[in-house]
């Protein structure tokens, strides 16, 4: 169990899990994400408090971690900008159009304007340790997204060089499924998967050397992308928040076995242990919320140095 060490938890406002703007158009409502069409050009990607986990969306939210998202995300856009393109124009309400504007008690802090795209239908995985599923794969086939590896590999050890492991993006209540990077050319043509898979190494190995000068494993990671009018790769929705990511205390990393996080793992850990059957979510304990904000909370404390703005 990971303890708060260095902070208290801020004051926390009520569970936000959907929004409405009902002057904006609103395309689509992910598993997190609002998405409103703002004009010709431009989103806006509103982080609510939904949290999934096995890719089923949960009955209750966890107040705040929008907001989290929000920022911790703002935070590697801005880190990771020298590498490739994102599609973030600004988190600042001020900043946006005054049709978003309006909507300020609703969406502050938890609010991203953004470049429209054309985004490309698979995840970019990267994994620089093995755990979670990819674990499970290699125990089973020696393999990962039916990549031969090494016999001999531990739970929880790190690889020689990361590895990129896309998959498919499920609908609502499917789920990704794991392919061979092989396939990717099939689903997005031979340019846009050379160059995916070689960004997207190259961004996880920044922000991998980033957090462990924090204390932190990046263990693994997916990234999305998007194409934007001139053809260029353009880094979109979030990026290396607890959501997306595996986040290990470094202190406490030991090989051949799971280790403690700060990510959404705790919830995994806890919807196994009540035979949680990944067919419709269920409302969290208050412990559970109460936990899995904690490590949030200190997961982004620890990565950008400050509290963040609940």
């Amino acid at each position: 169990m990971i303890t708060l060490r260095y902070f208290a938890i801020p004051a926390i406002p009520m569970s936000l899990t959907n929004t409405d703007c009902p002057e904006l158009k609103l395309i689509a409502r992910g598993k997190v994400r609002d998405l409103y069409d703002v004009d010709e050009k431009t989103l806006l990607f509103v982080a609510t408090d939904r949290i999934s986990a096995f890719d089923v969306i949960m009955k209750n939210g966890i107040p705040g971690k929008g907001k989290i998202l929000t920022q911790i995300s703002q935070f590697w856009f801005d880190l990771l900008k020298g590498v490739v393109p994102n599609h973030l124009i600004t988190c600042d309400v001020d900043e946006m159009p005054e049709s978003v504007q309006k909507y300020r008690s609703k969406i502050e802090g938890r609010a991203m304007l953004v470049r429209k795209l054309k985004i490309l239908p698979v995840e970019a995985i990267v994994r620089g340790y093995i755990s979670g599923s990819a674990w499970s794969e290699y125990k089973k086939k020696g393999t990962i997204c039916d990549i031969p590896l090494p016999a001999g590999l531990r739970e929880s050890e790190e690889f020689e060089e990361p590895i990129f492991t896309p998959s498919t993006k499920a609908e609502i209540g499917d789920h990704d499924e794991n392919i061979h990077p092989d396939k990717l050319p099939g689903i997005i043509g031979e340019r846009y998967a050379k160059e995916v898979a070689e960004v997207a190494v190259k961004i996880y190995t920044k922000a991998r050397d980033y957090a462990r000068t924090k204390g932190i494993i990046i263990a693994d990671t997916k990234f999305e992308f998007g194409v934007d009018e001139n053809g260029t790769l353009v880094l979109a929705d979030e990026v290396l928040t607890p959501d997306s990511s595996r986040f290990w205390p470094a202190d406490k990393y030991a090989v051949g076995q799971g280790q403690p996080s700060y990510d959404k793992q705790y919830l995994r850990d806890y919807l196994t242990s009540i035979n949680f059957d990944k067919s419709a979510g269920v409302e969290l304990p208050q412990t559970v919320v109460d936990n899995t904000m904690a490590k949030y909370v200190e997961a982004f404390t620890i990565l950008t140095g400050n509290p963040p703005q609940l």
